[in-house]
């Protein structure tokens, strides 16, 4: 909470322009994915951009694997940069790795967008999007730990404004996508269109960060000094899971990735420790919940989207089999996503004893073969068994949902399994799971559709 002496957000100026901010840091991933039709079409089709955004080119068949090519890229430079922040914050300030890191991002999305319009084989329209998609994706993992490094040294409700702007960006990248798809127009100006969305949002990030120092308010916090520099970096130090005063449930309803309390105000001073916590020791503590993160995400990528942008509506061709995957995969999957995150805003079940959490985690496993054998069309080894839209969307209800809580829920319970002051430690092992997790997920996909 902030100090009785500390100024006033007026008008929640800076609550709003981390909320943006935390939009535009998963803009770029967001955007990707759910744009796989186009860039599946663009690599069917020779020196053609003459696709449209609501055709599914993607199938088995693919030989350039962009679904899975397109996810292992963005996750992998998550989990070298979680290392490599450790360092940068010590030899680069925080406005020129957040400024320079936003501006090469809109640089490289506005390279995507002007490919819209230029003719080009598949083969170097392939290379050029998997090095935008790499360094993109580099720039954005630096972005968000330094912004959560700023965000370190304010109250924790200003980290959960720029939570749920993160989490709110799955969502607004489906929403643009469906509003290019109604929109009517050619293909070509739909597809740039969208492209030039996620362009205007880093521009107004980049104006919402330079609006802070003119805000007094932020400057107030962002002039202090974090009682510890090196636990301030995002997918590095995650010392912003902090915990309710009441029951231990953390104040983000949508990302709960990455609080402990920094508000000294809410619980006493601990006697100094003689020394730094035990990376060894806390992660003896918590290897079955960091165990339980990897295995969450490990399934979720290994099939999202990599295989469920693959499946087709058994229906007759039409506007419902045209907006099908872009609704029922990536729209459904935010919003549920979202939903599930939040509900551990009310309750925490099972709680960090029960033995229900590794059963709950393991059981997510079903959701591979099951979504494996939804209508994926053009496939040479495993049937169809579930052929009817509403298994898949029921598929992804579920998935989605669980996704989201046990995500959320494994990052709640971390913190309460370790004394105060091995909090630090164990976010930062928490994080450390959870990028592997991902990267582990990526890799795996490949693996699942080459059984296809």
């Amino acid at each position: 909470m902030a100090r009785g002496d500390a100024p006033q957000d007026s008008y929640h100026l800076v609550g709003i322009s981390f909320f943006i901010l935390g939009l535009g840091t998963l803009l770029p991933w967001n955007f990707f994915i759910t744009a796989i039709p186009y860039f599946q079409g663009r690599l069917v089709g020779a020196n053609s951009t003459a696709t449209t955004l609501c055709t599914n080119h993607t199938g088995p068949a693919d030989t350039f694997n962009f679904n899975n090519w397109v996810t292992l890229l963005s996750q992998l430079p998550l989990l070298l940069f979680t290392l490599l922040n450790s360092f940068l914050y010590q030899c680069v300030p925080d406005t020129v790795r957040i400024l320079g890191s936003l501006l090469v991002i809109l640089l490289l999305f506005a390279l995507t967008a002007a490919l819209v319009k230029v003719d080009m084989s598949p083969g170097p329209f392939f290379s050029i999007t998997m090095a935008s998609v790499w360094f993109i994706n580099s720039f954005c993992a630096v972005l968000q730990g330094s912004l959560f490094g700023q965000l370190g040294t304010m109250p924790s409700t200003y980290s959960t404004f720029f939570l749920s702007g993160q989490g709110l960006a799955g969502i607004f990248a489906a929403l643009a996508m469906l509003m290019s798809m109604a929109s009517g127009v050619d293909a070509q100006t739909s597809a740039l269109g969208y492209f030039i969305t996620p362009c205007v949002g880093i521009l107004m990030s980049i104006l919402c960060y330079l609006s802070l120092s003119h805000l007094e308010f932020a400057r107030y916090y962002l002039a202090k000094k974090p009682s510890q520099a090196q636990g301030q970096e995002l997918e590095t130090k995650a010392e912003l899971l902090q915990p309710d005063e009441k029951n231990g449930i953390p104040n983000s309803p949508q990302k709960v990735a990455l609080t402990l309390d920094l508000d000294t105000e809410k619980e006493p001073e601990e006697p100094q420790q003689p020394r730094k916590p035990s990376v060894f020791i806390v992660f003896q503590k918590i290897w079955l919940t960091a165990l339980c993160l990897v295995l969450v995400f490990t399934v979720t990528l290994s099939v999202f989207p990599a295989i469920t942008a693959m499946v087709t509506s058994s229906a007759s061709p039409g506007k419902w089999s045209q907006f099908f995957n872009p609704i029922c995969c990536f729209l459904l999957f935010n919003i549920m996503d979202w939903l599930g995150r939040s509900l551990t805003s009310y309750f925490l079940w099972p709680d960090e004893d029960s033995r229900l959490l590794p059963l709950l985690v393991c059981l997510r496993v079903l959701f591979v073969p099951l979504f494996m054998l939804c209508h994926v069309p053009d496939r040479s080894r495993l049937p169809i068994l579930f052929p009817q839209d509403a298994y898949f969307i029921t598929f992804m209800l579920l998935f989605a949902v669980s996704n989201g809580y046990l995500m959320s829920l494994t990052m709640c319970l971390a913190p309460r399994q370790v004394l105060p002051h091995e909090r630090e430690v164990a976010g930062t092992l928490m994080t450390f799971f959870l990028a592997l997790g991902l990267s582990c997920g990526a890799a795996l996909s490949f693996l699942f559709k080459a059984l296809l």
